[in-house]
């Protein structure tokens, strides 16, 4: 169930929110928490319920491999076990037709037979979600035994497919918490002015870059100059309304059952370096990376050489994370020697111009998109030499005509992520009122208007 579809926007969304508070107030918080998690399992089984079952079980090895951990002996052996049981997982439905396919290819033969499994919606969300508990549990820093608040950590529907990835110690609090089952309307107001402003960003403005985008990324061998950076930052653009716009969402849904999520964007292309960028982009991937990666490989104790290498082997993972592919490997190894360079840049202790500092950093960014988005390594090379051919203008076979609409978004687009206040940052100061009311409504009907086609999120691929 798509959170950008009529179904549960006008059917699914107001029944859980109004049962739950019903249920809360006549029976307490454990009959709200179990109808939080059913409504959660039957969010994630309308995409196919066959992977329901998939779901179930991954959160019942996971939890009772907590509650082994918990205990006094043998806590190390179980951590392994439990991570070695989710990568094993994730290894199988995401990563070994790739595997399969790479080794055939070094191979010159169809040695392996490639298994072609359909990716389950959200697996990579849900199994970081849980290695985190599990190290956390071992650390000692989670309350285990508690069945049903498991689930709901896990299932919780406004994260459960694409993000933010939510660690148990900051949500256990609020699933405890008495008022987080009173009824809020200063959190029902904001939640649904918040998810309105997601859904604009992604049903208006992402979704009105897709064709373009898809359009001139698939000429990548017959692009000129001009029509290939308009594609480049269409998809720049796209990406980040795609996906801040769900992580907006997926925070005011979460607002309107008095849940806090955590801040996934904040202005990324805004950033002034690659450190900085990474402070800002998918903010909760980029925190996990840092405790339950970069740290246990040693992060920076262990001298400067160690620490990069620490460095970019966290970004080849996350780039892995993303996909199984190539090009998604390169993406990673691009931004981690960036962050090699930036590093030892900042020891020199000199200092760029602010808008220069800008530009270089949003140039390394966009170029690393299109190797994100790009078919094939192949395509990736392409793509980048139509965007250095100063002398290709006028080569592509798209229609020129298309490609001035697209750059006239694309120009509104950048003014707008890099002049407008995020919604986020709109909300910190948020009071209910005629204004606050008036634009959502406006943004909302207009969402809903363009809302007549199946259109997932970006980050469902991955």
């Amino acid at each position: 169930m798509l959170f950008n579809s009529y179904v549960f926007i006008c059917v699914f969304l107001p029944i859980v929110v109004c049962c739950f508070f019903v249920i809360a107030k006549r029976y307490g918080r454990k009959p709200a928490q179990f109808w939080l998690v059913i409504s959660s399992l039957f969010f994630y089984a309308w995409w196919d319920y066959r992977y329901l079952a998939l779901l179930l079980l991954s959160i019942l090895f996971n939890y009772k491999i907590s509650c082994q951990i918990s205990r006094k002996g043998m806590k190390k052996f179980w951590l392994v076990a439990g991570i070695a049981g989710d990568l094993c997982l994730l290894g199988w439905f995401k990563y070994a037709g790739f595997f399969a396919d790479t080794f055939n290819a070094l191979a010159g033969a169809a040695v392996i037979d490639v298994p072609h499994v359909i990716l389950p919606l959200g697996i990579s969300f849900f199994t970081f979600t849980q290695i985190a508990y599990l190290v956390d549990t071992y650390r000692g820093e989670t309350i285990t035994g508690d069945v049903v608040g498991f689930f709901e950590f896990v299932t919780i529907f406004p994260h459960l497919i694409a993000g933010p990835i939510i660690s148990h110690r900051s949500m256990h609090p609020q699933f405890m918490a008495v008022q987080s089952y009173r009824l809020d309307y200063g959190n029902i107001a904001q939640g649904l002015v918040l998810f309105s402003l997601g859904l604009f960003k992604k049903v208006v403005l992402a979704d009105s870059l897709a064709p373009w985008v898809s359009t001139i990324f698939s000429q990548a061998g017959a692009l000129d100059f001009v029509t290939a950076w308009v594609g480049a930052l269409g998809y720049t653009l796209q990406l980040y309304f795609d996906f801040s716009g769900y992580s907006e969402m997926a925070i005011g849904l979460g607002l309107m059952l008095n849940l806090q999520f955590p801040t996934n964007f904040n202005a990324p292309y805004r950033a002034t370096s690659i450190v900085d960028f990474w402070r800002r982009w998918h903010m909760t991937l980029g925190a996990w990376v840092k405790e339950y990666l970069y740290i246990p490989l040693g992060g920076n104790r262990q001298g400067e050489i160690k620490k990069m290498r620490n460095l970019f082997l966290s970004m080849l993972l996350v780039g892995f994370w993303h996909g199984a592919g190539w090009t998604f490997i390169l993406w990673g190894g691009w931004h981690g020697l960036l962050l090699m360079i930036n590093h030892q840049w900042r020891r020199l202790s000199i200092s760029l111009p602010r808008g220069l500092a800008w530009t270089m950093t949003f140039l390394c960014v966009v170029i690393g998109w299109v190797v994100f988005r790009a078919n094939d390594f192949a395509g990736a090379i392409a793509y980048l030499s139509a965007m250095v051919d100063i002398h290709s203008y006028g080569s592509v076979s798209l229609i020129h005509g298309e490609v001035a609409k697209c750059f006239r978004f694309v120009l509104a687009g950048m003014l707008l992520v890099l002049l407008v206040p995020t919604p986020l940052a709109m909300m910190k100061n948020f009071t209910p009122n005629k204004k606050w009311v008036a634009a959502a409504i406006i943004l909302f009907v207009i969402s809903l208007l363009k809302m007549n086609e199946y259109s997932e999120f970006l980050y469902f691929q991955f």
